[in-house]
């Protein structure tokens, strides 16, 4: 008797871990294990914005951890191209602050973005179908903020365009000051 397919348990702590001054992705499933999803525990450090960006061909899912995050999955009525945290969609939705248990769902086109606006790092479960895109773009994003200071907006236009990533507003990212004390 032939033994079937086997899948695979992702302990806790395991996977590869990429890190960043206050940036962290671990990626727990990549292309290379499955053809359907990549799927990473990412850390959102206090203080950063990815911005308002739309995906022509890629569909995600975030379900909050820890922590507490602003997001929205909705077309606006508007597109202002400074600030998606004002934007309201013509069914009347607006930005959601996300805690624990959250989750939300994009579809390819829907314009979705996500801050921390809070002083403490929050953390999220994100998926991304099809693999590896997500992958990929991860370790080109840590690299970009591996000097611990913001994303380069240039550097992060060319590179967004790269993995079907159209930027609505910028990606910011204001680190909190560091005190004498390290914390």
């Amino acid at each position: 008797m032939s033994g079937g397919p086997e899948g695979f348990v992702v302990p806790t702590g395991a996977g590869r871990t990429l890190r960043a001054p206050a940036h962290e992705v671990t990626f727990k499933v990549t292309g290379e294990h499955s053809r359907i999803a990549s799927s990473f525990e990412v850390v959102v450090p206090p203080g950063f914005d990815v911005g308002a960006h739309v995906h022509a061909r890629s569909e995600e899912l975030f379900y909050v951890l820890e922590g507490e995050l602003e997001v929205l999955a909705f077309e606006p009525r508007v597109r202002t191209p400074d600030n998606w945290r004002h934007w309201v969609s013509s069914s009347g939705r607006r930005v959601v602050r996300a805690t624990a248990g959250t989750v939300l769902v994009v579809p390819p086109g829907c314009p979705h973005a996500f801050a921390n606006r809070t002083g403490e790092p929050a953390k999220m479960f994100f998926q991304s179908s099809p693999p590896p895109h997500h992958e990929d773009y991860f370790e080109e994003v840590l690299e970009q903020l591996a000097d611990g200071g913001g994303p380069d907006p240039e550097a992060m236009a060319r590179l967004r365009a790269r993995y079907d990533i159209e930027q609505l507003t910028p990606m910011r990212y204001s680190a909190p000051p560091v005190h004498s004390d390290g914390r």
